[in-house]
């Protein structure tokens, strides 16, 4: 098995145009459309040879969004920009920022269709109440 086995994820979602905004707005990234096996994708950017995963937001028929379900960790650089900038776009805070010692600082917020996704930061560069 490889170092890091996670090569793809998908999250559900059940509002494709909503959902896509939400991303892009929180992560600072462009999305793009595309129609797999006759479901709506819209899929996170790519570098061939980086590290970490890549993956989509998924809507068709058996995929259902759920708080319950696997949370993704997003590494992010400024774990409080990013967790405000979800807040600011409609999510609810599901675990506040927490270290933790030896791995870095985690957050999660419930994203605008309903799943727990979580962030990642080995530094926090600010400090603030989020």
């Amino acid at each position: 098995m490889p170092v890091n086995p996670v090569s793809y994820f998908e999250i559900p979602v059940l509002d494709m145009k909503r959902a896509k905004g939400f991303y892009e707005r929180v992560f600072r990234i462009t999305l793009e459309l595309a129609d797999i096996d006759g479901n709506q994708m819209a899929l996170f950017p790519f570098a061939e040879g980086a590290p970490g995963a890549s993956g989509a937001l998924a809507k068709g028929e058996s995929y259902v969004p759920s708080k319950a379900g696997p949370r993704i960790y997003f590494s992010v650089e400024d774990l409080d920009a990013t967790l405000s900038a979800a807040l600011a776009a409609g999510a609810l805070l599901n675990y506040p920022i927490t270290e933790v010692p030896g791995y870095g600082w985690v957050a999660e917020f419930v994203d605008s269709e309903g799943n727990c996704i979580a962030l990642h930061s080995v530094t926090r560069t600010s400090q603030s109440v989020v």
